[in-house]
């Protein structure tokens, strides 16, 4: 038991349970994470996690496709599973009494799915779809592709899949991936809200008591980075894209580097909107945020502007994105702390928000910072804290990347 409110049960088969009772609402929501993110496919197979998780609600258990669509409709479901870097998660909110029956549709998929052959095609048809939306989307892309040039296989891996790969991928694959990453082994299984964390648990127990088998181990990928920092698109518009180094969650120094970034991108108010945006207008839309996984993390920043403005931008964003060693006021440390404030608020009230947050600090962290926690986290940065962290993980050393009809001067020093 972690308090009053949260408890961890973990099943002799290894699931992990972490409850989260919320008195304040009646619904309750459910996260469960397994251990089948695109880090885990195989090389020159991106994409086999994202089939996978279109293919798992297309008929499960006693249910055909569109039973299982109905079955969860009739229960008045909000839900979507989706593949990450690390991790495949279902998520879901319903009412608290109808609960147990939801968990018993959740056991079905991560546990019977059909997977079968005509159900592929279509989702492989469809992802294609998705995929080629993307090219068509150069922000979109941009963050892909700069993400793919910052980290190291496998976990540059595009999570929604590549158009590359994708026919490559068989039904066998995505089968062989399921058999191996549907583990309850390295699996979290999230649950806030008007809940009986004893009754709840027992019964996850009977519904997955039958789930084996260990985490999968990590195939470590060989695929060369790509080395340019340019991709050339006919367009009137220019996307910018920088990455640099950062502290991942589980770091102590996390909330310094959340504040750092804040500063630099949480708002109206924030330096990049105002310096970039506001007072030069070079560009229509611009923006930075901290993106971590379990073991490294990085800042990335976004511009897009028009193609005559597009050096002046880049050059303008990386000093402020140098400049805030140089100093952080009294009112900007508040708004940052303002709108985390208002954000916790929010998530006290979410079932969905505190499930998934119940199964991020599992997994980064292997225990649950409560909100309380966060928010003393956050009230204790001072100024002087943020220079620090900024001073010792400085904007050196960039990935930039470009998008557009020209590529623009990058800076070695950068």
């Amino acid at each position: 038991m972690l308090n009053r409110k949260i408890t961890n049960h973990t099943l002799d088969n290894g699931l992990e349970i972490i409850t989260e009772k919320m008195d304040a609402v009646r619904s309750a929501a459910i996260a469960l994470s397994i251990p089948a993110g695109g880090c885990y496919e195989p090389s020159g197979k991106n994409g086999i996690a994202s089939l996978l998780s279109d293919l798992m609600l297309r008929g499960a258990g006693d249910y055909d496709s569109r039973a299982l669509s109905v079955a969860f409709d009739n229960l008045g479901v909000q839900y979507h599973l989706s593949p990450g870097w690390h991790q495949l998660t279902f998520s879901a909110a319903t009412l608290a009494d109808r609960l147990p029956e939801v968990l018993k549709l959740v056991s079905d998929v991560f546990l019977r799915p059909h997977l079968e052959q005509k159900s592929f095609e279509m989702c492989k048809v469809g992802r294609e779809q998705t995929l080629r939306s993307i090219e068509d989307e150069p922000r979109q892309k941009l963050m892909i592709e700069l993400r793919r040039r910052t980290y190291s296989p496998p976990w540059n891996r595009p999570s929604e899949g590549s158009l590359q790969d994708l026919p490559e991928i068989s039904l066998q694959d995505v089968r062989s991936h399921f058999e191996q990453c549907s583990v309850p082994s390295g699996a979290i299984l999230g649950i806030a809200g008007d809940i009986d964390a004893g009754q709840i648990v027992s019964h996850c127990e009977d519904l997955f008591k039958d789930w084996d088998g260990e985490a999968p181990r990590l195939s470590r990928g060989t695929e060369p980075k790509p080395d340019s920092n340019h991709i050339e698109h006919d367009s009137t518009q220019t996307q910018i894209g920088i990455a640099y180094r950062a502290v991942p969650y589980r770091d102590p120094d996390y909330y310094r580097a959340w504040t750092a970034v804040n500063i630099l991108s949480g708002g109206m108010s924030s330096r990049l909107f105002t310096k970039v945006r506001e007072e030069r207008g070079l560009c229509y839309a611009i923006g930075a945020s901290l993106n971590t996984l379990k073991d490294e993390a990085r800042i990335l920043c976004y511009a897009g502007t028009t193609n005559d403005r597009a050096q002046e931008t880049l050059e303008v964003t990386i000093d402020e994105l140098k400049n805030i060693d140089q100093g952080v006021t009294e009112s900007e440390l508040q708004r940052c702390q303002v709108r985390a404030k208002s954000a916790l608020i929010m998530q006290e009230e979410s079932t969905m928000a505190r499930a998934s947050s119940l199964v991020r600090n599992w997994f980064h962290l292997g225990r649950i910072r409560t909100l309380q926690e966060v928010r003393e986290q956050i009230e204790s940065v001072r100024a002087e804290d943020v220079l620090a962290y900024a001073r010792q993980y400085p904007a050196n050393n960039l990935n930039v990347l470009t998008i557009g009809p020209q590529p623009l001067q990058v800076e070695e020093s950068a």
